[in-house]
């Protein structure tokens, strides 16, 4: 065993990796332990040479983020009641550390951790096509490793939507998730079909605010009027028309990806509901909605 095995195991490390804001990376906390420094003497190196590490390299969590994390990794427990939200380091943030930090044994985790990172690229490019043809329930029973969550993160890449799939009864953050990346994916526009509008559904566009949004649905209620005169206030305006030719849902992104969903948006993940990707043009859609 070489000196640098003797330091860490590239294999925890890659369990040590997770995917936000769709880059892989490693929490602050995870680091000072690597390298057996304090977190905070390892935040602090960092701030002192802060022109090093732009956002690319390193970021801190929002609330939301910080609330995934300690929900899918026991070990974060502790930072539920933090007031301080983790910073998090990509790969090249990694490389920067061992410069920073100034010491043998920084150079050879850092060495360790980059490989990790690499292995970690090389698994998911050698089996996305057979996570993408896998449903939740198949993936579970073929991976056993307890870090399936972090798994499923490493793979979290816009570009690699599932074209159908299935959430289960209580999936709701799950079921949540995968629509806001959807709206959040959109460069230009949002049409949302669904005869079941609420507030929760307009919290949902609250998430895109760069895009045009437009809703159809059967009923225009007061009290939706009402909701979506205090959305509009604050947020970049939707637009709701009245519409009941439809019966399913069904959200299209930047005219060109098609969307149908079992259950209405404000509905997600509390009952069984199937989603699937049609490969039909958008145009057809949206010339009869008018």
């Amino acid at each position: 065993m070489n000196d640098e095995n003797k330091i860490v195991n590239v294999g925890n490390i890659k369990n040590m990796i997770f995917s936000f804001r769709g880059l892989q990376v490693m929490i602050d906390r995870d680091l000072a332990e690597l390298y057996s420094v304090g977190t905070k003497v390892l935040n602090q190196a960092v701030k002192r040479n802060v022109e090093r590490f732009p956002d690319d390299f390193r970021f801190q969590l929002s609330d939301n983020e910080k609330f995934e994390l300690v929900t899918n990794c026991d070990r974060f427990v502790k930072l539920k009641h933090s007031s301080v939200n983790p910073y998090v380091f990509t790969e090249q943030g990694v490389a920067m550390l061992s410069a920073v930090l100034r010491s043998e044994k920084a150079i050879k985790v850092s060495i360790q951790i980059i490989k990790a990172f690499v292995e970690m690229k090389k698994f998911i490019s050698n089996n996305v096509a057979v996570f993408q043809r896998l449903e939740n329930v198949e993936i579970k029973q073929i991976i056993t490793d307890k870090k399936i969550n972090e798994i499923f993160k490493a793979l979290d890449n816009s570009s690699l939507k599932p074209k159908q799939g299935i959430f289960y009864n209580g999936q709701i953050f799950e079921a949540y998730k995968f629509v806001v990346e959807l709206i959040k994916g959109a460069k230009k526009s949002i049409v949302l079909i669904d005869n079941y509008i609420d507030e929760n559904v307009l919290t949902l566009f609250s998430k895109n605010q760069r895009t045009n949004t437009k809703i159809y649905t059967k009923n225009i209620n007061k009290q939706l009027k009402l909701d979506l005169g205090k959305y509009n206030a604050q947020y970049k305006p939707i637009e709701i028309k009245k519409f009941n030719q439809a019966h399913d849902r069904f959200l299209i992104i930047d005219n060109k990806e098609i969307y149908h969903f079992g259950a209405s948006l404000k509905d997600l993940g509390k009952k069984w509901f199937a989603f699937s990707k049609f490969d039909i043009s958008a145009i057809e859609i949206l010339g009869k909605l008018e």
